[in-house]
């Protein structure tokens, strides 16, 4: 469970960080992907890095 508990931490960290990733291209001017593209991305990222990180907290609590 242990071992499960870090996989789930470390993919809850890479998705919220590729979030605020996207959330910083959303700033600059001209970007490819369209700006709305990258909304849904960052919103889907953010969906499952907290999914993930619920799950890795209630397997670390039991």
């Amino acid at each position: 469970m242990k071992t499960a508990s870090v996989v789930f931490f470390l993919l809850s960290a890479l998705m919220l960080l590729s979030t605020f990733n996207y959330l910083v291209k959303l700033k600059r001017p001209g970007v490819y992907p369209p700006k709305q593209v990258l909304k849904k991305r960052a919103a889907g990222l953010a969906g499952f890095g907290a999914i993930f990180l619920l799950i890795a907290l209630m397997l670390s609590n039991f």
